[in-house]
């Protein structure tokens, strides 16, 4: 998994697969979700992610340390 942040689009991706993404679903307002072509959750965005979440700070908690790597 990976986060990455735009700031100029103040959008928030979590990556949760490297698999492309063939579908799209808006959840919420600027809270979209992506899919690939079997229907598997690999991404969320979220848009105007500084209005919606404190985007300075991130925690991790309860990761399995051992797979950990950085990218």
């Amino acid at each position: 998994m990976k986060l990455s942040y735009d700031k100029e689009t103040d959008s928030l991706y979590i990556h949760l697969s490297n698999t492309p993404s063939v579908d799209s679903d808006e959840v919420a307002d600027g809270v979209v979700l992506d899919f690939d072509g079997n229907g598997t959750l690999v991404g969320i965005d979220v848009q105007h992610a500084s209005e919606k979440t404190d985007i300075q700070s991130v925690s991790l908690l309860h990761l399995p340390l051992n797979d950990l790597q950085a990218a």
